[in-house]
């Protein structure tokens, strides 16, 4: 059987974003495991047109809906913006319905309140589109996890955390994918 394969996906496009620095940080953590293949998927990447604004046949639909079918699960990179995700991660979302379907997904958040209140709001758009979202959640804050808000600098103990949450995905994952 094919290992299964996780995309850890970047939830801002924005100048100056720091999801990058996250992400980058996540994988490391999850490559030293070598359980899986990760990847980071950067939103940015496929310059999404907003949704049900474009014909349709924008490339970066087409390329953004064949990375996420060959995903079997996905870490969110969340940041929280008044209290929710980003909009292009919404977009992002939206921009894709059935490769969604039966597969699962961690939630890495961050913000003044650890992100929390995006992370909720991203689990019940996760639920519509048949993600499962698992339990374990990492949450860090803007003011002790970085300095300057800006250079990523988390507290030791997050890693465990980010490890019990990528056990639950992989368990998760491999489950879901006997539905598809």
């Amino acid at each position: 059987m094919k290992p299964l394969s996780i995309g850890i996906i970047l939830g801002s496009t924005r100048q100056g974003r720091v999801s990058p620095q996250v992400g980058n940080w996540v994988k490391e953590i999850a490559d030293r495991r070598g359980d899986v293949h990760y990847e980071i998927v950067d939103i940015a990447d496929y310059r999404l047109p907003f949704f049900g604004e474009g014909t349709g046949e924008e490339p970066g639909l087409a390329a953004w809906s064949a990375k996420l079918s060959g995903l079997d699960g996905f870490v969110f990179i969340v940041q929280e913006y008044n209290h929710s995700i980003t909009g292009v991660l919404k977009n992002a979302l939206d921009s894709a319905r059935d490769e969604w379907n039966n597969k699962a997904a961690g939630i890495v958040s961050y913000g003044s309140t650890g992100g929390a209140r995006a992370a909720e709001h991203l689990r019940g758009i996760l639920g519509e589109l048949l993600v499962a979202d698992v339990r374990a959640h990492p949450t860090l804050s803007i003011f002790t996890d970085f300095e300057n808000f800006n250079t990523f600098k988390p507290a030791e103990l997050h890693a465990d955390k980010i490890n019990a949450m990528l056990d639950q995905l992989i368990a998760w994952s491999g489950a879901l994918k006997t539905l598809r």
